[in-house]
């Protein structure tokens, strides 16, 4: 379903209760020592991650730094992409064009990149809030999968014991699963906003994009 692997498919629901969900996360995690050959293993403290990013919860500073608003204007949220409207949101995206290594615009975006460090990641998520402002709520890495495996790998990524999603559109659903990029590895850390989900899923139940204006910076 929505967790798919390189080498393997892992259905997981994030509709089951917390406790089914910890123990599927948990086989997941497992699963995935048998389940191809990840490459680039990272064990990362996530207060590590949190002192990295701290200084961005200003996005001024995000923006002094070469991150940009997602071109789109979107703010992601779990009901856009065709997926159960609980599972929660993303955010507004805010890139980093150079670590990502972005083609031309044209088509879906695609790129080259192959940064995989969280001590300066190439996406910071933010959720949009009542009163116009924007608060940090998370981080995230992205590898486009054919620049991926050309640089030799055979497999994901792996942060924390858990193997980046893989994301692909279906063209057979209405919505876009892979929010207009090509297909990609992605890993979500949820580092200023507790997610009920699990810290490393990729949808936050308790972000909203309920606030969102459109583009704001």
């Amino acid at each position: 379903m929505f967790v798919q692997k390189e080498n393997c498919v892992t259905n997981f629901d994030f509709a089951k209760p917390a406790t089914s969900r910890a123990i599927g996360a948990a086989l997941l995690a497992a699963a995935m020592t048998l389940c191809g050959n990840a490459a680039a293993a990272e064990n990362v403290s996530l207060d590590d991650m949190r002192a990295a990013v701290e200084k961005y919860k200003d996005v001024n500073a995000a923006l002094a730094d070469g991150y940009i608003q997602d071109p789109s204007g979107h703010c992601v949220h779990a009901a856009a992409e065709g997926m159960p409207m609980e599972w929660g949101a993303m955010g507004i995206h805010y890139l980093r064009p150079d670590l990502l290594k972005l083609s031309p615009p044209g088509g879906r975006v695609n790129g080259m990149g192959t940064h995989t460090d969280f001590m300066q990641p190439a996406i910071l998520l933010y959720e949009p809030r009542d009163d116009g402002s924007l608060e940090l709520v998370g981080a995230e890495n992205l590898v486009f999968k054919e620049a991926w495996h050309a640089a030799g790998h055979d497999g994901p990524p792996m942060l924390n014991g858990r193997a980046w999603d893989h994301m692909a559109d279906d063209p057979a659903t209405e919505g876009d699963e892979a929010h207009g990029f090509m297909p990609h590895y992605d890993q979500h850390v949820w580092l200023f906003r507790e997610n009920p989900s699990g810290d490393l899923m990729p949808f936050n139940p308790n972000v909203t994009c309920e606030h969102h204006a459109g583009m704001g910076h």
